[in-house]
């Protein structure tokens, strides 16, 4: 073996490495982009579960987003009045926090509780069953229960049980991520203090309604009739409640006779 070429070799990729680390080391100084230290400041207040709900590639453009003033303070609904909070003070503005919001599930379509259109044995998606033939429930409107808003939620609220979504309020983050998921537009964000809830969408007269669904509102008009407050009307044969004039009376609850309409009831 010829050392001398060896060490040679040896001495040619020192000499190469050290050359490629000067050349590196002045790239890294003349191309070097200053970060405003309020994006990691800003970051640290986000939910950080990189939901993509604010219509951003993540929590990290998000931040800086934010402190570039290309988003609001408030952009990140997951992060909650606290969050927006410590962001505004961050960046030294004024936000305006609205109500807290949870997804609520607008149907009770279980498997006991609606009737069966056929067998479906395809691919577990609620977009897939919903462009076949309207899906394999009997009511156009249900929840389809094969679980693209569970798969959608970043943070474990939703679980699929006899066939339709649960929504654990305690852990929805408000991202709306399920929303947009389903396909039939069964679920919405509403505020946490939500009284009386129709959750039901069917839109059919009453006798299609009810043979579809044991608890579809069947537009018969009583629980209108029974709200002293005038919160609750009949909307395109379907119960609607104004959230700001609803007094949490609990007449439409008790009155509805197919159990359509829940909601915390104020004690008497």
């Amino acid at each position: 073996m010829n050392w001398n070429i060896v060490l040679l070799a040896l001495g040619l990729m020192g000499l190469l490495g050290a050359a490629f680390g000067i050349v590196l080391s002045i790239a890294d100084k003349k191309f070097y982009v200053e970060t405003d230290a309020r994006v990691e400041q800003v970051r640290a207040a986000l939910a950080g579960a990189n939901c993509g709900a604010c219509g951003f590639a993540g929590c990290d453009a998000l931040a800086a987003a934010i402190v570039a003033g290309e988003a609001k303070a408030n952009a990140c609904a997951p992060a909650g009045a606290n969050g927006a909070g410590q962001i505004a003070e961050i960046m030294g503005v004024n936000v305006a926090v609205g109500d807290t919001l949870v997804a609520r599930v607008r149907c009770h379509g279980a498997h006991d509780v609606v009737k069966p259109r056929y067998p479906y044995e395809g691919y577990q998606s609620c977009a897939m069953a919903a462009s076949l033939a309207g899906g394999p429930k009997a009511c156009r409107y249900s929840c389809l229960g094969f679980g693209d808003c569970e798969r959608a939620c970043a943070f474990g609220a939703i679980e699929m049980r006899d066939g339709i979504a649960k929504i654990n309020p305690a852990k929805c983050m408000s991202c709306g991520q399920c929303v947009a998921a389903c396909p039939r537009n069964v679920i919405a964000l509403l505020a946490t203090d939500d009284a009386a809830f129709v959750a039901c969408q069917n839109h059919d007269a009453g006798k299609a309604a009810r043979a579809a669904c044991a608890k579809a509102c069947i537009a018969c008009g009583r629980c209108a009739k029974a709200c002293i407050s005038g919160a609750v009307t009949v909307q395109n044969l379907c119960a609607v409640v104004d959230q700001a004039t609803c007094t949490r009376c609990g007449a439409c609850v008790r009155t509805c006779p197919t159990g359509c309409i829940e909601g915390r009831i104020a004690k008497q």
